[in-house]
């Protein structure tokens, strides 16, 4: 069976960890913790970061940091995780929904615009399976309705937009370290930002509420969000080789989409003349003259030894939004689409080219 993703650990992880168990310091007080925080927003071209216990977490942590007030409206794609409406609700925001761009998958930018409200405070971008949204019309739209931008970069560890990081667009930026991300702590995440204030008012929020002059008295509504120094010291040697890492990921992109462009029926990623992509999930979308829907054809790919996972399930569909009345507006054709219809194929970072070149030949058997 030909996992969809494992995470890759090169070299110097278990001494980095081995160090750590030996200075006893595990917990989130241990100095991995601030050398993880500094490397990775050096590495995001960022002024600050704060590591968190996961992206979501960092998600949780930024929307709080923006001190909106309950019933604020924050606009973000209906292609995404759950993870970005809950943290939105979390605070009493109300998230309002963004077809797909047909493309690249990502909020389609063109229909920003239609959405906002006076209760519009800010847009929640998020690139999209290693593909950066279009960045440029996010932020004129933002400076044109005073909104700010919170961005998620949860997938796009070293995707570029113009040749800037993303990660470095956003008034507040987040990350995810979860076992099949392109830099993994097994769990974790972190918020980078430009902004002294933003990154001290994140500190507070993931730990308690911990006022550093005067230990165990909490004006601040917040929770345990820290990272421990174990996950950190796994960070920090990932760190060390995230470039070819990256380099990785786009090198097994490209040889798919060599081995995967003449098969009729497919829509493959995109890597737009604005972007860098590093594919780290390798997605498909079949085309319905191909009889086949995402669940049908992974079912065959399946029976072959493939593994294979389901694209994301629009929010404006979700059952758990509905039931808390969360209202959507307008359609949502592309993303019904690509959901029904879109499948990512393997996509760890430990792929060799022999297991992509059985992937793409299955995938071949079934469809021509």
């Amino acid at each position: 069976m030909i996992p969809v993703s494992t995470p890759l650990f090169i070299s110097n992880e278990k001494k980095y960890v081995a160090q750590c168990i030996d200075s006893g310091w595990v917990s989130s007080e241990g100095p991995y913790v601030k050398e993880f925080e500094e490397r990775f927003a050096k590495f995001c071209g960022r002024k600050y970061g704060v590591a968190v216990s996961s992206g979501t977490a960092a998600l949780e942590v930024a929307m709080g940091v923006l001190g909106l007030k309950p019933g604020d409206e924050v606009i973000m794609p209906t292609f995404t995780i759950i993870s970005c409406p809950f943290a939105v609700m979390q605070y009493g925001l109300i998230p309002v929904f963004v077809d797909a761009d047909p493309q690249t998958w990502t909020i389609d930018t063109a229909k920003i615009e239609e959405k906002i409200t006076k209760r519009t405070r800010a847009i929640m971008a998020v690139h999209i399976y290693g593909h950066p949204c279009d960045m440029d019309p996010i932020s004129r739209i933002a400076k044109k309705h005073h909104l700010k931008i919170i961005e998620d970069a949860a997938e796009a560890h070293g995707a570029e937009y113009k040749k800037k990081k993303c990660g470095s667009f956003g008034d507040i930026s987040c990350f995810s370290f979860y076992a099949n991300k392109i830099i993994s702590t097994g769990e974790g995440g972190m918020i980078v930002t430009d902004s002294k204030a933003y990154a001290e008012k994140a500190q507070l929020l993931r730990d308690l509420g911990f006022d550093k002059k005067r230990k165990y008295i909490h004006e601040t509504l917040a929770k345990n969000y820290r990272m421990t120094n174990l996950q950190a010291a796994l960070g920090v040697a990932q760190t060390k080789n995230i470039e070819k890492l990256v380099a990785m990921k786009r090198k097994n992109g490209t040889y798919y989409t060599k081995k995967l462009q003449k098969i009729p029926g497919l829509q493959l990623p995109v890597e737009m003349p604005w972007a860098k992509n590093v594919y780290w999930m390798y997605g498909i979308v079949l085309d319905e003259s191909t009889g086949y829907t995402a669940e049908t054809f992974m079912s065959a790919l399946a029976k072959k030894g493939i593994g294979t996972r389901h694209f994301f399930y629009p929010l404006h569909l979700q059952p758990i939004l509905k039931r808390e009345g969360i209202k959507s507006r307008g359609e949502y054709p592309v993303a019904e689409r690509i959901a029904k219809q879109g499948l990512y194929l393997p996509s760890g970072l430990g792929l060799r080219n022999r297991e992509i070149d059985k992937v793409c030949q299955e995938v071949a058997n079934a469809l021509v």
